[in-house]
């Protein structure tokens, strides 16, 4: 149905346990939210405060103590939802000795994608990720930047309809940062549905849409971003006189991969 939501979250609770099962900490206190289909939406508050505990619930990798999830229309562990998901985790855990390639070439196996669409998508994210030059070198030589650079194409190699961000401009330089918030907006241009979280709020300010403010484990605020942000459009002119125009254009930041547009 277009008018369902891709995320909905209802009356969710996490309450970890001890080693002797008694509850040790309660991560997520009642939370309830909606994600509307083609929007930005960032779940923003302080480390600690259980943004990836729901991100985690939301993707199936958790059991919730209560409440429920819903994605799509349905559950977090269907098979056919899961296809529909790109995920980026806090923490870019990549095999070291595989290259940028052999990894995306791995990640397109999982989504059942055929050796001739997975080479072709693999070359567009890495020409995408400022990363075409380093395809064929060990991740374990990689600093955490570019690191987080094969994570985010890695998201992106099953044309997902839900992309979820779990603080996707963590290790990035300011030009990194700008372009992940660049291409953000070009996803949700396209009519795909963005989930991120972030304790920066300047990112949320300039990619989201619509905002909920998590902390110790409840929604503070949620709405539209102008709603809960006003005025924070306003602007300030900068003169730097040694930098080169291209690195600080805004469109200097490398498109989308043709296949995310539609363009196959």
């Amino acid at each position: 149905m277009a008018d369902t939501p891709a995320i909905s979250v209802s009356d969710l609770r996490k309450t970890y346990l001890d080693f002797w099962r008694r509850p040790a900490h309660e991560a997520l206190r009642g939370v309830s939210l909606s994600v509307p289909g083609g929007s930005v939406y960032s779940l923003i508050g302080p480390n600690g405060s259980g943004k990836s505990t729901a991100i985690k619930i939301i993707l199936g990798l958790v059991a919730p103590s209560s409440g429920s999830v819903s994605i799509f229309g349905g559950a977090p562990g269907s098979m056919a939802v899961k296809r529909r998901i790109g995920y980026l985790p806090e923490l870019t855990n990549l095999h070291r000795f595989l290259t940028p390639r052999e990894t995306l070439m791995y990640y397109a196996g999982i989504f059942g994608l055929d050796a001739a669409t997975s080479r072709k998508r693999s070359s567009q994210l890495l020409e995408m990720v400022g990363l075409a030059d380093a395809a064929d070198r060990p991740i374990g030589q990689f600093s955490k930047g570019m690191a987080r650079r094969v994570g985010i194409a890695q998201a992106l190699i099953n044309n997902p309809d839900l992309i979820i961000l779990d603080e996707p401009t963590s290790g990035l330089d300011p030009l990194g940062a700008m372009a992940v918030k660049h291409w953000i907006a070009g996803l949700a241009a396209t009519g795909k549905t963005v989930f991120m979280s972030s304790h920066i709020l300047s990112d949320v300010e300039d990619a989201s849409t619509r905002v909920a403010i998590l902390c110790d484990g409840v929604i503070k605020a949620q709405g539209a971003i102008d709603e809960l942000l006003p005025g924070r459009r306003e602007s300030h002119s900068v003169r730097l006189e040694s930098l080169f125009v291209d690195v600080v254009d805004r469109d200097a930041a490398p498109p989308l991969a043709p296949f995310l547009l539609g363009n196959d």
